[in-house]
């Protein structure tokens, strides 16, 4: 450009707070732009649904195609503590930890703390959003690669703080009784070798966002891989072998501020070890074969302080955490899903979940699951061995959403009764959906244990 071209001129002779404002205003909108991934396509209230939810890729956009990200497959073996961390080669994945508390009058309380990371771009792709965002401030960049566990390219030149390939959400709420408290914090990557406000490390694991944070506090990190060729069912031997110490799972650190008045610090003990839903951590989640990786650590022994209404309450309980990636998590007439993970009062524990919808008419809702016993042997629950009924409904959020339910496993002679303990805990969040505990019986009535029910796409 000519240096005494208007356009030159014009932002030359701005003050340099004129010009820190222009570019502060050009980050935002960029950053607005580009969280626009993480919201779903809205569907017309008179659209039919096989047409409406075909072609926005399911709920969230998790059935579109993803084009240059590696699909999840079967076969594909577990490596830890790699796979603690994040997987910039696959679209989506979340750090999802779910708990049921009493505080020091025996209250039940109910908490959540989720991290989320969207890719924009696959791995690698020097050209397109990335590019154009940053074209102003760097110039193009070649010869690009990519750090393993941010998903943020590395460069031989000069690095751009801005430059970031990767989007990262997070959602904390604390629920009792009628008190819902709901927050959420959004930011975007950084390349390697800055602090970045969000992201996760496999090694010693540390997973956060702004001081929201999830970090390990074991005495050291244990490197052990789940071979594709192992049963279904994990030996005792190995999953004695997951349950160390060592691992970087075993003893976590939790904290979150939601608010003024709100806020968390928890410790987390494992006490049994991590367990590969479906075959061997690949979870088919489609009949036409889309799924995901999917490992949890459902042991975990918590302690803690949680600061409600501004004052301080001791707690204890149980918790489960959940780790999930995918490229195309669902297929694209998939309009959502009904997710449950359980602690039953005989040490066992059980995750299913429902899919609904699928790529005709005529197709059924997927089903499949996970009974774990006290020990962490599992046995996974296909379509045809569990089944989730939906009993009643609430009024929530100006919707209708099944808030209890009856979960049969014949094979394994239950029939247990799902129930919220408060039907009013929808997530007000950018993509909102249902999150609360929920208590279980058996078909005479008596207790059987407690967990947590998420419901998406309703």
């Amino acid at each position: 450009m000519n240096r005494h071209s208007p356009k030159r001129r014009v932002i030359t002779r701005l003050p340099r707070w004129g010009r820190v404002a222009l570019v502060g205003v050009t980050l935002a909108l960029l950053l607005g732009l580009a969280l626009l991934a993480f919201s779903p396509p809205q569907t017309p209230f008179n659209a039919s649904p096989s047409s409406s939810k075909a072609s926005n890729g399911g709920f969230a956009g998790l059935g579109r195609a993803a084009e240059g990200f590696k699909a999840a497959r079967p076969g594909e073996p577990l490596t830890f503590p790699t796979d603690h961390g994040a997987h910039p080669a696959y679209r989506t994945e979340w750090w999802y930890l779910t708990a049921n508390l009493r505080d020091e009058e025996n209250r039940p309380l109910g908490l959540q703390w989720t991290l989320f990371r969207q890719a924009l771009a696959p791995p690698g792709a020097s050209e397109g959003v990335r590019e154009a965002e940053n074209a102003a401030a760097t110039g193009t960049h070649r010869g690009e690669k990519t750090d393993e566990n941010t998903g943020e390219s590395k460069r031989s030149s000069v690095t751009n703080p801005w430059i970031s390939n990767q989007l990262w959400m997070a959602h904390a709420a604390v629920s009792q009784g009628e008190q819902h408290v709901v927050a959420e914090r959004l930011s975007r990557g950084s390349p390697p070798g800055l602090k970045g406000s969000a992201g996760v490390r496999a090694t010693p694991f540390a997973a956060w966002i702004d001081d929201w944070q999830m970090i390990s506090t074991a005495p050291g990190t244990l490197s052990s891989t789940l071979p594709g060729t192992i049963p279904s069912t994990l030996s005792s031997t190995l999953s004695s072998t997951l349950s160390s110490p060592a691992d970087g799972l075993s003893q976590l650190s939790v904290t979150a501020t939601l608010d003024d008045t709100t806020r968390y610090r928890l410790t987390l003990t494992a006490e049994g070890p991590l367990v590969a839903h479906g075959e061997a951590g690949f979870s088919q989640k489609a009949a036409d074969g889309q799924g995901s990786y999917y490992y949890s650590q459902p042991f975990y022994r918590v302690e803690g302080e949680v600061t409600l209404n501004g004052i301080a309450h001791r707690v204890s309980g149980q918790a489960w955490l959940d780790r999930e990636w995918s490229s195309q998590l669902l297929g694209e007439a998939q309009q959502g899903w009904d997710w449950l993970s359980l602690h039953l009062t005989d040490g066992s524990k059980l995750m299913a979940f429902r899919l609904r919808g699928g790529a005709s008419l005529q197709s059924r809702d997927y089903v499949s699951g996970s009974l774990i016993d006290a020990d962490g042997d599992l046995t996974p629950l296909g379509p045809d061995e569990l089944s989730l009924t939906p009993l009643s409904e609430s009024s929530v959020a100006g919707r209708r959403l099944p808030t209890r339910w009856r979960l049969e496993v014949p094979g394994q002679e239950l029939d247990l009764t799902i129930s919220a303990r408060h039907p009013k805990r929808w997530m007000t969040t950018r993509v909102p959906y249902w999150e609360g505990a929920v208590t279980v019986s058996d078909a005479d009535g008596q207790p059987r244990g407690e967990g947590y029910l998420e419901m998406t796409g309703y």
